[in-house]
């Protein structure tokens, strides 16, 4: 496939860059809720996504046939959209320099998902959904798994030649404990989810039991907790809290597409905003951790993905950059142009987004606060483009004195993000990528990870009056 893609790049003859990306992927989805098959499914589609840039204008088409002549008219297609949306009169635009990829690229993959049939697959699923429906206290019980298979073929009229192979797994468990009878139960909700890049060992470096357990004593701890007053609080955010800050209301608000159309942090390269004990990061290759479910060894453009720090010691170094956006601001590309499928155009997407860890032991950071919260797990939230947000956090537990006190549930947090950073004082020596389950959200999905020590900072609690 990459010489036929190679040999249709003369088509492009007359514009200013020309892309051909073949992507073809292999998934499997399996969900089991409440002992009934919701979803066994194992699906194969291919395809060619096509795009052409000419005097600022971008002209994409794609095709899921994948002969010469079919592929040409996708090439054609691309080259009149390029040519109508294109700017008359105007000078060549430029694409920002990067970095392109050559050669072949295949994570560290260990115990392949191929050489596990369906059937073992399936009954995995059937197993955990089972153990967990047997608690008394589980109202409703739920599990998937998830993986997609990729291979992918990119060249361009600028010299990108590769070829990406690629491997993404996730694994859920969703329990709903109940208490009391008829209209009157109390239900709480405490859920458990992995995904990595790599294979079937990777992604179970803990057994499925163990998740299933850890969910079933989450609910049943919550049940019993008392929902907090709400208050401006000294708290302590374990890593997939940590990450959903990173992810939702700091990284979106740096990618440059975003940055343009006027997100808080237009302009404000250079300068400090956040305390000098963060450094923030976005990678496509793994740098901390094992196994990131948003490990990108080559963006969809062709550009080697490299590691592009964000924020260091506080100060913001960068934003995150396509092509296009790399060159309007006159820097070079940072390998963040994604696409989901083969009919999806890249856009500027995460990766793995984290904070580097610290110097703190965890032990320390809560001896230290006379009065705060230790917070954690992602229950779900949300952020905007000048970094307000307000995540629900699974579990919340008291410190008072420097101890960890009693557990609480129906917790949120919120604030503004850049403000949160800047009133972190610890950062502990511990570091987690935990958000591998989860996908992003921008017009397409992507799959992403995010994660980080624990940071001790000021944050508003919510709880009931």
């Amino acid at each position: 496939m990459l010489d036929l893609l190679e040999e249709l790049l003369s088509e492009f003859s007359g514009v200013g860059y020309g892309e051909l990306r073949f992507h073809e992927r292999r998934r499997v989805q399996i969900a089991v809720r409440q002992g009934e098959l919701e979803t066994a499914s194992s699906t194969v589609y291919s395809g060619v996504g096509v795009r052409a840039f000419y005097r600022g204008g971008w002209g994409f088409s794609s095709t899921s046939r994948l002969d010469r002549e079919d592929i040409k008219r996708a090439i054609h297609d691309a080259i009149r959209g390029a040519q109508a949306s294109g700017k008359k009169g105007k000078e060549e635009a430029k694409l920002g320099e990067a970095k392109l990829a050559k050669g072949k690229f295949v994570p560290e993959i260990n115990d392949p998902l191929e050489d596990h049939p369906f059937e073992e697959k399936l009954t995995l699923v059937r197993a955990a959904e089972e153990k967990l429906r047997s608690y008394d206290f589980i109202a409703s019980a739920a599990c998937s798994y998830i993986e997609d298979l990729d291979r992918k073929c990119i060249v361009t009229t600028d010299g990108a030649r590769a070829e990406i192979i690629d491997s993404k797994p996730e694994f859920r468990v969703l329990g709903v404990a109940a208490d009391g009878d008829g209209g009157e139960r109390e239900r709480v909700e405490a859920f458990e989810a992995i995904g990595v890049t790599g294979g079937w060992r990777d992604l179970f470096k803990r057994e499925p039991e163990e998740l299933v357990e850890i969910v079933a004593k989450r609910a049943s701890d919550l049940l019993k907790a008392k929902h907090p007053k709400g208050e401006r609080a000294t708290v302590i955010l374990d890593p997939a809290l940590v990450g959903l800050l990173a992810h939702e209301a700091i990284g979106h608000t740096v990618e440059a597409d975003f940055v343009l159309a006027g997100a808080i942090t237009q302009g404000k390269l250079k300068q400090r905003v956040a305390s000098e004990l963060v450094t923030l990061v976005d990678s496509g290759p793994p740098q901390f951790g094992e196994h990131p479910a948003g490990t990108v060894l080559v963006d969809d453009e062709g550009v080697l993905a490299e590691r592009t720090v964000i924020i260091e010691n506080g100060i913001l170094k960068s934003y995150l950059h396509n092509r296009e956006t790399a060159g309007i601001f006159g820097v070079r590309s940072t390998g963040n142009a994604r696409a989901f499928e083969y009919s999806d155009e890249p856009l500027i997407r995460m990766r793995n987004t984290y904070i580097e860890p610290g110097e703190k032991d965890l032990e320390e950071m809560i001896a230290e606060v006379e009065e705060g919260y230790l917070l954690k797990g992602v229950g779900g939230g949300q952020a905007d483009a000048n970094a307000e947000f307000m995540f629900t956090v699974q579990e919340a537990y008291r410190i008072e004195d420097g101890k960890i006190g009693e557990l609480l549930r129906g917790v949120a947090i919120s604030g503004q993000a850049f403000e949160v950073l800047m009133s972190v004082d610890a950062v502990s020596k511990d570091f987690r990528f935990d958000l591998g389950a989860g996908y992003c959200g921008k017009l397409q999905p992507a799959k992403v990870d995010a994660g980080g020590p624990y940071l001790r900072c000021q944050a508003i609690i919510g709880g009931r009056r």
